[in-house]
Parts: structure tokens; sequence; C-alpha cells
């Protein structure tokens, strides 16, 4: 395979993507754009998967330390909101427990993993026809998707790379 710009008469993946326009080589370029971009939406699902299970599992912490101070305080509304309040800044510095998913939770997770995996390969199976309108394409779906589905607030923290200690490889998956 050698770097080539062909457009009518190229063949990607199998005998049955075989280019014999230049509307089916328009609508590939679409398609190679619209891939990158569904990797990239699955990425931030992932991402935002977690966070939820994560959330889910603090917030789960923070009422059972109300229920748990509620029960062993007197019944003075006053002292009881200072009380809650206290418990859950208690609960913001310390660490909590590690959380570990359930199994339909971890199922979830790795369904959305196996999919940014099967399309991750995809697309470098597409980069691999060296066609310079492809991997073109490729580089414009890449912009276009993490310029959607990765714009979210950065969480300032000092000495530490948060956007590179999410991903599961900087790479492809």
């Amino acid at each position: 395979m050698l770097w080539n710009w062909n457009t009518i008469d190229s063949c990607f993946i199998s005998n049955s993507w075989h280019i014999r326009s230049n509307g089916m080589f328009a609508g590939s370029c679409i398609g190679a754009i619209l891939l990158v971009l569904t990797l990239e939406c699955l990425r931030r699902m992932g991402k935002e998967y977690d966070r939820f299970l994560l959330a889910q599992h603090s917030r789960s912490l923070a009422s059972t330390t109300t229920s748990t101070s509620s029960s062993n305080s007197s019944t003075d509304p006053g002292k009881l909101a200072d009380l809650n309040h206290t418990n859950q800044s208690v609960v913001a510095r310390t660490s909590a427990p590690p959380f570990r998913p359930s199994i339909l939770q971890q199922a979830l997770r790795a369904l959305l993993h196996m999919l940014q995996f099967a399309v991750a390969y995809f697309i470098m199976l597409l980069a691999m026809y060296y066609n310079g309108y492809i991997i073109i394409c490729i580089f414009i779906g890449a912009f276009l998707g993490y310029f959607i589905f990765s714009w979210e607030r950065l969480s300032v923290k000092s000495g530490a790379s948060d956007r590179n200690e999410e991903e599961v490889t900087v790479c492809c998956g």
C-alpha cells in the first residue's frame, strides 16, 4: 500500500466498498468524519457514565452519613442543620471508600469500551489505505469530535494533567 490521492476506483475495507463515482467518494469522506465523531461521542459517554456512577455513590455515602448522625443527635432543628452541614463537609474532606460498580454497571462500562475499541480499529483500518483524502477526513473528524464532545469544565489541580489521566489510551482506544 502506497500513499495515494485516488478517488474513483478506490476500494476500502471490502470488495463491496468500491468507489465508482465522485458522489460515493464524497459519501465515504463524510462517513469517515462521522465515524470519528462517533468515537469521540462514545469516549464522552464513557466518561459521563463513570461520573454518574461516582456521583451516585457519593450521594449514597452522604445520605448514609446524614441519617446516622440524625439518629444520634437531639431533636433541635438548629443543631440538626449544623450537624448535617458539618457531616457533609467532613465526608467531602475525608477520602471516600473505593467504589466498585455492580455487575450490570460494569457490563455497561465494558460495552462502551468495546464499542470505542471497535470504532477506533475501524478508523485505523481506513487510515491504513493511505488515501490522503480519507486521512484528512479522519483528522477533520477528530478536530470536530473533540471540539463538540470534549467541551467541558476543566478541573484546576496543581501539577495534575486531567486530560490524559481520564483517557484509556492517548492513541487509539
